[in-house]
């Protein structure tokens, strides 16, 4: 039986990600459920794209994705099944799809069509679950809805590169549970445009000359612990999914602060990356 994961925005006080739930096992009670998230900003759709997009690759193939963000169905917010990387999606056509699309391409994209078929004011639970429930015992997606060949795209989801090859506009895309800042900047982007040059970058009135491969490259280990002063520095990051994160060492937004907090940074705020002239 195969895994179902959920990521929503539906938070943990209500009833919605339970319901979901119970209603999965309804129709298989044997079968596996994971929570990637439920603290999805509401319909953050760009946050989203990008949990989903670094969580999905981790799970077995054939595993089934529920993504209950923006989810009411209307004419221009069609709902979609796709199978990719021999994985399933559920979702929204709203966008989300999108980030994971830019690497890989879908093999199979289908409108859902059931709608007809089922009373709903809430299609995570009761269209997006049906469907799953058919995905796992070994349904084909043309029974669920008709193929179709392209995906909404996401705005701000590529940074903007000037003609001269001389600049990097980003946007940023995610705030983590940490208050570290992460940005559309691809390391393939940056190094492909870079080609050794020395750069600045910039968020608001900060500056950086460098980005590190890890959190920890700014502590110098030549100085006794005792006498550091290491926690609250802050830093440019390429992160573990290869975007350019702004972030503080061991930030902690209650005492030292975070990237977010010291800097005044929130989702869609530029960070721009400038490159020396040859």
């Amino acid at each position: 039986m195969p895994i179902i994961t959920l990521t929503t925005d539906f938070g943990e006080k209500d009833h919605f990600a339970g319901a979901v739930k119970g209603a999965i096992y309804s129709e298989l009670s044997d079968v596996k459920i994971v929570d990637i998230s439920h603290s999805i900003s509401p319909f953050n759709i760009i946050e989203a794209a990008y949990t989903i997009q670094n969580a999905y690759s981790s799970f077995p193939k054939g595993t089934i994705h529920i993504i209950g963000i923006d989810s009411e169905l209307s004419p221009e917010n069609k709902h979609i099944a796709v199978k990719l990387d021999d994985h399933y999606f559920i979702c929204a056509n709203n966008g989300i799809m999108s980030m994971i699309c830019q690497d890989i391409a879908p093999e199979k994209i289908v409108e859902i069509n059931i709608h007809d078929k089922i009373q709903t004011s809430f299609p995570v639970l009761d269209v997006f679950v049906k469907v799953a429930c058919h995905i796992a015992r070994g349904g084909t997606l043309e029974v669920i809805g008709k193929v179709i060949n392209n995906i909404k795209p996401i705005k701000y989801l590529v940074p903007f590169v000037n003609d001269e090859k001389t600049q990097i506009i980003g946007t940023v895309i995610h705030i983590d549970n940490y208050g570290n800042v992460i940005t559309n900047i691809k390391r393939k982007v940056f190094e492909n445009i870079q080609k050794t040059r020395n750069y600045e970058i910039a968020a608001r009135n900060y500056k950086f000359k460098k980005v590190h491969d890890r959190y920890n490259e700014i502590i110098n280990y030549d100085i006794p612990e005792d006498k550091r002063n290491d926690e609250g520095k802050a830093l440019v990051v390429f992160n573990a999914s290869h975007y350019l994160e702004i972030a503080v060492y061991k930030s902690n937004c209650s005492t030292v602060g975070s990237a977010s907090t010291l800097m005044g940074l929130m989702a869609m705020d530029t960070v721009t990356v400038t490159f020396e002239k040859v």
